[in-house]
């Protein structure tokens, strides 16, 4: 039993259900919505992360210290105690398939072992999207097994194309619909204004808070800054995330939350609601370079009310430690570079940020 359990076991016995259990939910499987046992009428809180994977069987193993034990033992109890924890699952769970890509030097194939998927559960994680440009690494068998995984753990997910497009969690009486976007064809594609259009107007009348997950722009220590423009890397198209997101709240996306350059970007407030350009990495201990700024792993807080309005919000500083995962950071790294970019990048936003990361309006 993790920690959201027991917390919900003793809200159960007072009448005040929280964020249901996995096994006290129950699914609609036409409509991929989740029904809470009990409701009450405060507040959601949402944690955010940006991308997951945690080491690869592929071409040879590269696997965490003491097999990924510790990966989320420094940030579970941050998760845990969110209504809902949502990330970016940058891998699949495909050992044993060929992958798409010859291996090499600069071939990146991610396939986490199948056993490392309770480590998830385990850190509070309720949804994590699967469009990313790591989805298809090992084509739709890949894609297959992922799923499999997902489904036996109970967590929900959503991104690939042709596949589950979009999510609904009921918690305390609230509808919290999840889309998740991204610049690759074998997902639900940033890029495609219409296709945007079309599913985020299909969850829109089923759900009461709206949240969405991007992943695009470039990639590199040097992408940090949010450009006014397209964004291409490695001949792709990578999204004009600006004007994305911008459109995602004019549909009435209430929260927005991206990943995929490997470094962290801006936080705007826009219309009121919160718009989190990149998370950056956030567990990533083996595989990936997480030295410096690529190592910024931080987890966004937002709490909103019963209609998706902005209450509070705080990010919430991790550094990586190489093959271990995220970390404690006092020194508050990361939500102060995120402030700096912010202060640059989106002079207009209607928050503030401070040093320690907490998010007001102005």
């Amino acid at each position: 039993m993790n920690m959201k359990t027991m917390l919900l076991a003793l809200l159960m016995a007072s009448q005040l259900a929280c964020s249901p259990t996995r096994g006290q939910q129950q699914q609609d499987s036409n409509s991929d919505t989740l029904t809470a046992v009990a409701a009450d009428t405060s507040n959601i809180t949402l944690a955010m992360t940006g991308d997951i994977m945690m080491g690869t069987t592929y071409p040879t193993p590269k696997l965490p210290q003491q097999n990924g034990r510790l990966m989320f033992s420094e940030v579970k109890d941050l998760l845990s105690s969110a209504d809902l924890a949502l990330g970016n699952l940058e891998g699949t769970f495909s050992e044993g398939l060929p992958s798409r890509k010859n291996p090499g030097p600069y071939s990146y194939s991610f396939s986490m072992p199948r056993s490392y998927g309770h480590y998830l559960v385990e850190a509070g994680f309720d949804y994590l999207s699967v469009a990313n440009n790591h989805t298809w690494d090992f084509k739709d068998p890949g894609v297959l097994r992922t799923e499999v995984v997902l489904d036996s753990l109970g967590l929900l997910y959503s991104g690939a194309a042709g596949r589950r497009e979009s999510v609904v969690i009921e918690c305390k009486g609230v509808r919290v619909g999840i889309a998740a976007f991204c610049h690759e064809k074998y997902t639900l594609n940033l890029v495609d204004s219409a296709e945007v259009r079309r599913v985020i107007g299909d969850l829109k009348p089923r759900c009461d808070i709206m949240v969405v997950s991007i992943h695009g722009g470039g990639e590199g220590r040097d992408k940090m800054h949010l450009p006014y423009e397209a964004e291409y890397f490695q001949g792709d198209n990578r999204g004009y995330l600006r004007n994305t997101a911008h459109m995602l709240i004019d549909m009435g996306v209430d929260l927005v939350f991206g990943h995929g350059p490997h470094v962290v970007r801006c936080v705007e407030m826009y219309r009121g609601h919160v718009i989190a350009y990149s998370l950056g990495n956030f567990c990533t201990p083996v595989g990936i370079n997480v030295s410096g700024v690529t190592g910024y792993a931080p987890v966004l807080e937002v709490t909103l009310d019963r209609e998706g309005n902005f209450v509070s919000g705080r990010i919430h500083s991790f550094l990586q430690q190489a093959g271990f995962g995220p970390r404690r950071d006092d020194k508050h790294t990361a939500a102060r570079q995120m402030r700096q970019l912010s202060l640059e990048d989106v002079p207009h936003s209607e928050a503030i940020i401070d040093n320690e990361g907490w998010i007001r309006k102005k």
